[in-house]
């Protein structure tokens, strides 16, 4: 099953709120396996950055695969970013953290182009650009 990823901006790409009350990245005990592997990937940082792979707008797709293998497709800030060797490993780890998760697959992809758009307005917010 494809994780649909909400496009840039949308109230869904940022923290989820109950109330008035921002719920942390951590998933709810009885949560999908696409929202567990999400709060997976909310995990990891690029070092460089205060601010998660998924809120910068770094994963394009998750795909759910009825063997329960998970591929995903993430691009990076830069082709020349320094951490290009350790990000994707990353990723690929925290998303086998995740019950009824057997192998994750991560490819990096460079269209389309990264840009700062990209990021939920939380990191956009964070890191000074709103």
């Amino acid at each position: 099953m494809r994780i649909p990823l909400p496009q840039p901006n949308q109230p869904d790409r940022d923290r989820q709120t109950q109330g008035d009350q921002p719920m942390p990245d951590q998933p709810a005990p009885d949560a999908s396996v696409q929202d567990q592997i999400v709060a997976a990937i909310k995990q990891v940082y690029d070092p460089e950055i205060p601010v998660n792979i998924y809120d910068l707008g770094l994963i394009y797709e998750v795909d759910v695969k009825p063997d329960e293998t998970v591929d995903v497709k993430m691009t990076l800030t830069t082709p020349n970013c320094p951490e290009a060797q350790t990000l994707p490993g990353m990723v690929e780890q925290a998303v086998e953290t995740v019950a009824g998760v057997k192998k994750a697959n991560v490819e990096i992809v460079w269209e389309p182009r990264w840009d700062k758009e990209m990021m939920s307005d939380a990191a956009k917010l964070q890191l000074g650009f709103m």
